[in-house]
């Protein structure tokens, strides 16, 4: 029994004395989506050979890390197809550039019908008691109703069209009688004599009286 567990502890140190013993490689690559050939970014990289030490790719897709030759890589987003890449061995100085393409994981989910009601009985009592609503023409007719009109004029404001309407008449006026004179009705002679005939006037028709 002794023996045994000796072999298995000798077993698992030389396969970490191996695994340290592997050449080291610079890992550097750009993940693109499989279909649209765009970049996917912060995409979880995962190496399973080294105690699943995890990584990430930035926003524009790109990762850089330190592996092992024979270790094998996990790429893994939301959304996406786990895609597994094994670094090769006798890496020509020491770097392993690649362009990872992952494909999207299209899940088709079953089909939900949701209903305002809880039971079917309730659906049935309020369709029934549904009141439809009017007709084109009896909706125009409501809205053309004088009571309408009426609330509309005293609550809707105006619209640019009027106020560019009003603007311009008013500007119009102001031109048209820009070179007439305005006189005051007080210091006009003759509108003094008109008044003092009316009032004139006025007193012969009491006198016939």
């Amino acid at each position: 029994m002794k023996n045994i567990i000796l072999l298995l502890f000798l077993f698992i140190g030389l396969q970490s004395f191996a695994q340290q013993e592997k050449p080291l490689v610079q890992f550097s690559g750009v993940i693109y989506d499989a279909d649209s050939n765009s970049v996917v970014p912060y995409v979880t990289i995962r190496n399973v050979t080294d105690n699943g030490k995890s990584s990430s790719a930035n926003y524009k897709g790109y990762f850089s890390f330190v592996v092992h030759e024979g270790d094998s890589i996990v790429f893994s987003s939301v959304g996406y197809k786990k895609l597994e890449l094994i670094i090769p061995t006798k890496v020509k100085d020491k770097k392993f550039t690649a362009i990872i393409k992952i494909k999207p994981d299209n899940i088709e989910l079953p089909m939900v019908t949701v209903f305002p009601w809880a039971s079917v009985d309730e659906f049935k009592k309020e369709f029934l008691s549904m009141k439809f609503a009017d007709d084109d023409l009896e909706i125009a007719m409501k809205n053309l109703s004088k009571s309408s009109l009426r609330e509309l004029s005293a609550n809707l404001p105006r619209d640019g069209q009027e106020y560019r309407s009003n603007s311009f008449q008013s500007n119009h006026y102001n031109l048209s009688n820009k070179n007439m004179v305005q006189t005051n009705p007080l210091l006009n002679p003759f509108a003094w004599g008109a008044l003092i005939k009316q009032i004139m006037d006025g007193d012969k028709r009491r006198a016939d009286d």
